[in-house]
């Protein structure tokens, strides 16, 4: 049995990793720590695991960590993990300075544990199918992609920069920039973006469009903003539509859905299928069995922050930023 702790609660994607971790035969979930207690409290109520006020002893007794806190500290947290000898899940961003995540991947080196990225939507059916079909060729060049990201202002600590390294450029960028990575096996040299806070009050920006160069002579635009009304019967999406010389490809990642009319709950979506945080947490699970790296890396989440660090100094130059890898 695969023993899972949860260091830091703060995001609310860590519920859904437990969910998962209690569900898969091969885990089972150590408890969970946070700087907050009242967080790791109400988690520990809510799922019937157990609360931890020492990060170490959450440590001691599991194999591996999922990394669900405040994005800042998560090379704390991390690298807590990783010199005591146990793999981390990281929640996206992986941190939020190339500086810290270089070091996060330096001691993943170092102490021969697996870091991965919590990047769902690479596991969605709709994102592994695109992929297959990208492959046999029938689209011919891929010329362009465009694509958004769309979801509500979270608000709470995703709205202070200190604890969050940005707003909806920083949240949004990184799962999209990723899932075009491995479609396509390119990278990213080049950024326009341009970012502002527009629809909310708030200390960050809430809108963001990048045009992104890519590796294989092509482009892509990047719609990132937390633009979803309250009223939407979803949080948001992920959307890429590719254009190539052969042929085109659309992908919505969250269509497996219902839309269902309620009296009661008015217009709502409801999933089904295959989890893709499921698949995720197996993924973790089965690299550190198997030895190997995982599908989502932490080399990947470093060039995904490389990318929107560089969205962020366009928007303040208004100037093409080259990344470099």
């Amino acid at each position: 049995m695969f023993r899972i702790g949860v260091l830091g609660i703060a995001h609310t994607h860590g519920y859904s990793y437990i969910r998962q971790i209690q569900s898969l035969s091969e885990t089972s979930i150590t408890g969970v720590f946070d700087h907050d207690s009242s967080r790791s409290a109400k988690t520990s109520n809510l799922f019937g695991i157990e609360r931890f006020d020492d990060p170490l002893k959450l440590i001691e007794n599991s194999d591996g960590v999922v990394v669900t806190s405040e994005n800042s500290f998560h090379k704390q947290y991390a690298e807590l993990a990783m010199i005591n000898g146990k793999h981390v899940l990281c929640e996206k961003p992986i941190a939020t300075t190339e500086e810290d995540a270089r070091s996060m991947l330096q001691t993943a080196r170092e102490n021969n544990v697996v870091l991965q990225m919590a990047f769902p939507v690479r596991y969605a059916p709709s994102i592994q199918q695109a992929k297959k079909e990208i492959e046999t060729g029938r689209l011919g060049r891929i010329l362009s992609v465009s694509a958004t990201n769309h979801g509500r202002m979270p608000g709470g600590w995703f709205v202070d920069e200190k604890l969050s390294g940005g707003g909806a450029v920083m949240d949004h960028t990184v799962h999209v920039v990723d899932i075009i990575r491995w479609l396509l096996d390119v990278e990213i040299e080049e950024v326009s973006a341009e970012y502002a806070r527009l629809i909310y009050d708030i200390p960050v920006e809430d809108c963001g469009l990048l045009l992104l160069g890519l590796s294989n002579d092509s482009f892509m635009s990047l719609d990132c903003s937390w633009s979803r009304p309250e009223a939407y019967p979803y949080w948001g999406d992920v959307t890429l539509n590719l254009v190539g010389t052969d042929g085109s490809l659309k992908i919505s990642a969250f269509d497996a859905k219902l839309r269902v009319f309620s009296n009661k709950r008015g217009v709502f979506w409801e999933n089904f299928g295959d989890s893709f945080d499921r698949a995720l947490v197996k993924e973790f699970v089965d690299s550190v069995v198997e030895k190997r790296e995982p599908l989502t890396s932490g080399e990947d989440g470093r060039e995904a922050l490389r990318v929107a660090l560089a969205a962020y100094e366009s928007g303040r130059t208004h100037e093409p930023i080259q990344v470099n890898h």
